[in-house]
């Protein structure tokens, strides 16, 4: 359990300090908004996110008893030390249900919708089944490393849709939105004070920029040499590492079980996902291609 924390005005400014800093990432990204794909993840600019990270991001799977394989805690805890966070800065049990719930100061049911359904559909790993209704059959599924998911009424899709609750919580997360306001207000001034620390706010920034260039299917290209595959958005480095960084500042129990390695979509299902004028299609239809 996590001592007191108290709130403070220095707090509040090294906070927004750390926005600036991202968003003068931002404006830079936007000058050259696009290179080679790196020779090692295939991943390109700004879909690499910042160069000094990209590493910790899951690599491609190679072992097929590895598809959609959670971290594991101590892998978790590995990248968290890395990008500048600790246990220490998690909430505590308590906080972590009250957030989830609508609970505590301010609090809104609605708002902790959006983020627990965000939750559940980012470790969508082995043992963290989602559950949706395929033509009238409550229908599990596990799709995690793909970077895709299949919401409740049974289209599958990327979490970056536009109508998801992982595209949704954008509003929540924004400086100065839901959460920062929530945590201020719930004696979490430090875990807040964390994340702006962390490599959370430059790639935030990197993952706004890659948002904003993938149209309404929000796929991301990978190329390495004559290999050119495609993964949904949040498997793609900075989406990944954000995601990452804000479930672990929930609980660090929940972001081990985040996808330790990201898997080509078979071409199948990202050529009809790109062609779909919503970024959707029915589970059912491509449920073979992904099994």
């Amino acid at each position: 359990m996590r001592s007191t924390r108290k709130s403070g005005g220095r707090h509040r400014r090294g906070g927004r300090a750390a926005t600036v800093v991202a968003l003068v990432g931002l404006l830079a990204l936007w000058v050259n908004p696009a290179a080679s794909a790196d020779d090692v993840t295939g991943f390109s600019l700004p879909f690499s996110g910042a160069p000094g990270y990209e590493h910790l991001a899951p690599t491609q799977v190679t072992d097929p008893s590895r598809l959609h394989a959670p971290l594991g805690q101590e892998w978790a805890e590995d990248i968290a030390r890395q990008i500048g966070l600790s246990p220490s800065d998690a909430l505590s049990e308590q906080q972590a249900r009250d957030f989830t719930t609508g609970g505590g100061v301010g609090g809104s049911k609605e708002a902790a919708e959006i983020i627990q359904a965000s939750i559940d559909i980012l470790v969508n790993t082995t043992g963290h089944p989602l559950y949706s209704d395929v033509n009238g059959v409550s229908t599990p599924s596990v799709l995690g490393s793909y970077g895709l998911y299949v919401t409740p009424d049974g289209m599958l899709q990327s979490p970056a849709n536009e109508s998801a609750p992982t595209r949704q919580v954008n509003t929540l997360i924004a400086p100065g939105g839901y959460v920062d306001t929530w945590l201020r207000n719930n004696d979490a001034t430090d875990t807040l004070v964390a994340l702006y620390r962390s490599a959370y706010p430059i790639e935030a920034a990197f993952g706004f920029a890659a948002q904003q260039m993938s149209g309404t299917a929000q796929l991301v290209t990978n190329t390495k040499g004559d290999v050119v595959s495609t993964v949904g958005m949040s498997m793609a480095p900075p989406l990944w590492i954000v995601n990452f960084a804000l479930i672990y500042a929930v609980s660090p129990s929940l972001a081990a079980a985040m996808p330790a390695h990201w898997a080509p979509i078979p071409p199948e299902v990202a050529e009809a996902i790109e062609a779909s004028p919503t970024g959707q299609v029915p589970y059912a239809d491509y449920a073979s291609y992904l099994e």
